[in-house]
């Protein structure tokens, strides 16, 4: 008997273009995905306005998206918070578990190279936080309380 073992699937990061934001909005209104993230999702114009302006026309932002064997599958982004720099992601809910998060951060990690660099998942996003540890980035405590916690994930080095 011969057993066939699972393609890895290809990740590649490439720009973001202005049709991928209604790809992105889909998956932040995934009732799961919101509710993994507590982040709640955003109307339409307030979320493309968002998306035009802080992220796509905004200096100091660095994004990706995020693609798997050539589909859009969700993004990459660092920013500026005050003095400090933040990375987040968001994966549509049928590339999870994959393995893709985790390829998909590492490549982008390879193109953004500013260190220290933080980011802070919910508490309860346990995949997420592990995805972010397996990938160098230690625990540096919680932010709010309760059901609102964020962990405070940072990963150092040089820049």
């Amino acid at each position: 008997m011969v057993e066939h073992m699972a393609r890895a699937p290809e990740v590649r990061l490439r720009e973001v273009e202005d049709a991928d934001l209604e790809v992105f909005l889909a998956q932040e209104h995934d009732p799961e995905a919101a509710r993994r993230s507590r982040f709640p999702p955003r109307e339409r114009e307030r979320f493309l306005r968002h998306w035009r302006t802080n992220v796509l026309g905004a200096p100091g932002v660095f994004v990706r998206a995020v693609t798997v064997d050539g589909r859009l599958a969700g993004n990459v982004v660092a920013w500026w918070d005050g003095e400090r720099r933040f990375l987040g992601y968001w994966l549509g809910r049928e590339f999870w578990g994959r393995g893709v998060g985790t390829r998909a951060v590492a490549l982008f990690l390879e193109r953004e190279r500013h260190r220290p660099l933080h980011a802070d998942p919910h508490v309860g996003n346990v995949g997420s936080v592990r995805l972010l540890e397996r990938l160098g980035f230690r625990e540096a405590g919680r932010e709010g309380e309760g059901d609102e916690a964020h962990v405070l994930l940072v990963l150092d080095g040089e820049e």
